[in-house]
């Protein structure tokens, strides 16, 4: 059995689907094969390579497999610390790279870890496969780590609230697990994690005479474009008919190229502004770049929200934070709302909905703007934007050229975390570097930050806002062989809440680096607490952490401290950046309420005390 398990392996290796290689001869098209392996095989035949997670005794069999067959070099096996590590790392192969994995966990508090950090591909729409153990289908009794109560199949019941799931029951029913999985992480217009359930003892059961025919192939990326010439008149009536346009961006726009953008925006005579995941997408340096806009945002960017008197608003969920809670269009009279997604494109009322790929439709949209007469205009619109942005970049430069304050907790000047972060940026894309932004207000103060000229430079989960995403995501630059350098911007919260990352980047060989800006707190919630209540309360803590001494108790991590100063950051950065390996800065923060110490927020949010004013505003508007 194990020498026909090797040939399988070294087959679909050389042929890359099972059907090739069988029309080729080279596999037979019926043989025995287990229910572990049909997975594994299954999988390998729709393009994924790379499983990465931690077994169990809940995973024993599966593993068993991958051992042969990473022996034959069909596929690569991973094996991490954390299952929310391994979550992150999938992700981040998704998001960057393009590449279809799996993450592989045992049975219990295992699977719900990953499912957690599952939230993150869920959030911005990654694809990933699940292959997570299950109790015995002979329920015999309680199996060790199931969920503690009497009834059947409850994992299944609890991951199927989260996303398209399946229990592997019976083995012949894995050719059905397999299309509904990929029509999850490959064929819709919005991908999502697939959750395969596993059954202990039904991972080693033999499919006798299995036609090796019937394991379904990768399929190819759909795209919905609607063909109602009706809509797209109402659009263009609607574009040409509004003086004050603005065009937010989600991240169901992120393949939109610059150029398809720059002809829209002329054509439309509109300002743009784009949600936290996007910068890059359109140019920064672009005069019609209003940049981020939202309850965190920028001056510019909610001015353009808040003040147009038309939104297109193109591959977006509507968020909380991306509309300020569905109050940034105080003076929109209507909205053109472009998603492949029918349940998004209701999000707001007196709206034309179209729905189709963000790319197709404007193009579309484009060509009817040509011939459009009679289009709408108000010169005083795009200058009042552009004062705005120039008011906003002094109000950034204002605290740039104030890099140091007085911090109270540490009775010493330290660099505040705009100046911290600005500089480490300005490292990073002088580089070439992708910087991956942690939860916090590390991240919030980034994405106002970040000024990126094209796509992929910055990746940011503003979607789940996962504490420890971008430490963790950094091993998928290793497993790509390192083509690119990442740059992890974190937060000392975030940071300890993965820091398996030491270990792993050494056994992998990442060469990157993290930036940890340390402010002893959560500083985003105690910055909403002073907001909403003029006073912190348990979001802080009094233990000093010395950082580069518990980088360096890795072999094989480096560690800097960053200092007191932009100059001794600039120095840290460049030391950082010469090793050759995983490098850790650790950077001491400002905290305070200091006015040069943040960049402050600029919308509205449904949270806390603001809820009633913030939802009165809401209704009020309308859509």
């Amino acid at each position: 059995m194990i020498e026909q398990r090797r040939k399988r392996a070294r087959e679909i290796k050389a042929y890359g689907t099972i059907r090739k290689a069988v029309e080729a001869g080279s596999l037979e098209q019926f043989q025995n094969i287990s229910l572990s392996e049909a997975v594994v095989l299954g999988l390998i035949n729709q393009g994924v390579r790379t499983f990465v997670g931690i077994f169990g005794h809940g995973m024993t069999d599966v593993g068993e497999v991958l051992r042969i067959y990473e022996e034959e070099e069909a596929v690569k096996t991973v094996s991490v610390r954390n299952e929310v590590e391994a979550s992150h790392v999938a992700s981040m192969l998704r998001w960057k790279y393009g590449e279809t994995p799996a993450v592989f966990t045992s049975i219990g508090p295992g699977a719900l870890q990953a499912v957690a950090g599952s939230l993150v591909a869920q959030s911005n729409g990654l694809g990933v496969y699940y292959l997570m153990g299950d109790e015995t289908s002979h329920s015999e009794g309680p199996n060790m780590q199931q969920i503690p109560k009497r009834e059947q199949e409850l994992f299944l019941k609890l991951l199927s609230t989260f996303g398209p799931a399946y229990s592997l029951h019976t083995p012949e029913a894995v050719f059905t697990a397999l299309k509904r999985g990929d029509a999850a992480v490959n064929g819709g217009v919005k991908h999502s994690p697939f959750y395969m359930l596993l059954p202990m003892n039904i991972q080693p059961k033999v499919m006798e005479h299995c036609n090796l025919l019937e394991f379904p192939e990768k399929s190819a990326e759909s795209k919905v474009v609607s063909v109602d010439s009706d809509l797209y008149r109402a659009a263009v009536e609607t574009i040409c008919s509004s003086s004050r346009i603005t065009v937010k961006a989600g991240g169901g726009a992120a393949k939109v190229p610059s150029d398809v953008w720059e002809e829209f925006l002329e054509l439309a005579d509109a300002v743009y502004v784009h949600g936290p995941q996007v910068p890059g997408l359109y140019p920064y340096s672009k005069e019609r770049n209003m940049g981020v806009g939202g309850s965190k945002g920028s001056i510019c960017g909610n001015y353009a929200m808040d003040e147009c008197d038309l939104v297109i608003t193109v591959g977006t969920r509507g968020v909380c934070q991306w509309d300020s809670s569905g109050t940034a269009f105080k003076k929109a009279k209507k909205i053109i709302n472009i998603n492949c997604d029918y349940n998004d494109l209701g999000q707001y009322n007196n709206s034309v909905r179209i729905q189709g790929d963000a790319e197709e439709v404007l193009l579309k949209l484009i060509e009817l703007l040509k011939n459009a007469e009679n289009k709408a205009t108000d010169p005083e619109w795009l200058k009042e934007c552009k004062e705005k942005r120039v008011e906003w970049e002094s109000y950034k430069q204002l605290r740039y050229d104030h890099p140091v304050l007085v911090d109270e907790k540490r009775g010493k000047s330290i660099l505040t975390e705009p100046a911290a972060i600005k500089k480490a940026v300005d490292f990073a894309d002088a580089h070439g570097c992708v910087k991956i932004f942690d939860a916090g207000d590390v991240q919030a103060n980034g994405f106002q930050i970040v000024t990126d000229e094209k796509p992929g430079q910055t990746i940011t989960d503003t979607g789940s806002s996962y504490m420890g995403f971008a430490v963790s995501s950094m091993l998928a630059f290793a497993l790509q062989g390192g083509k690119d350098y990442p740059v992890a911007f974190t937060g000392d919260g975030s940071f300890m809440m993965n820091p398996q990352i030491l270990i792993d980047a050494v056994e992998y060989g990442l060469k990157g680096m993290i930036v940890l800006f340390d402010n002893r707190r959560m500083g985003a919630i105690t910055s909403l607490q002073y907001a909403q209540y003029d006073v912190g309360f348990k979001t802080d803590d009094t233990v000093a952490v010395d950082y580069v001494q518990m980088a360096e108790s890795v072999k094989g991590v480096k560690g800097f401290y960053g200092g007191e100063s932009v100059e001794e950051l600039e120095k840290a950065l460049e030391k950082a950046y010469a090793y050759d390996g995983l490098s850790l800065i650790h950077v001491p923060v400002y905290f305070g309420r200091e006015e040069f110490g943040g960049l402050g927020s600029f919308g509205n949010w449904n949270v806390g005390n603001w809820c009633e004013r913030v939802q009165k505003l809401k209704h009020e508007i309308g859509f």
